[in-house]
């Protein structure tokens, strides 16, 4: 049976909350730049749609419970700050590259930098809950792998 993850509750669900609200977001903002105006900047409509995808898995990793799902949580929110950074500096200074702003655009400017403070957010959160989240998937997992006595 599987363990029930702490990371849903208290200030966890206002995480997931937000993941959400930018999971939609950036999923509309994507989708409508995309269809409407794709050639006229199609690595930052590109980008858009990578940075709504990475909100999706966030979201549902911090929701379901397990190792698999914390792991996921990590390198997804690893990701996201780093693209972040580096499309809020690039962003900054080659204009050119984006001719359009993404979700990530100026360090998330468009969303009151609610890209930049989140995934500094999850990372504490995660971090914070590393032994009750990073739980095994299956309670048969829990068992000893060695058979040798402890005194041997």
């Amino acid at each position: 049976m599987a363990t029930r993850s702490s990371l849903a509750t208290g200030i966890g669900r206002v995480l997931i909350a937000v993941y959400g609200v930018l999971a939609l977001a950036a999923t509309g903002r994507s989708v409508v730049q995309i269809i409407e105006k794709f050639d006229f900047a199609p690595f930052a409509y590109t980008l858009s749609a990578v940075a709504a995808v990475v909100y999706i898995v966030a979201m549902i990793a911090l929701i379901v419970p397990g190792r698999f799902w914390y792991r996921v949580a990590c390198v997804t929110i690893v990701f996201e700050m780093t693209g972040v950074l580096v499309i809020g500096t690039l962003s900054l200074f080659d204009r050119a590259l984006f001719p359009d702003d993404t979700i990530w655009s100026y360090y998330g400017l468009g969303y009151a930098f609610a890209p930049l403070v989140l995934p500094a957010a999850g990372l504490w959160w995660l971090r914070k809950h590393h032994r009750t989240a990073g739980a095994p998937d299956n309670a048969a997992t829990d068992a000893p792998t060695s058979t040798v006595p402890a005194g041997e």
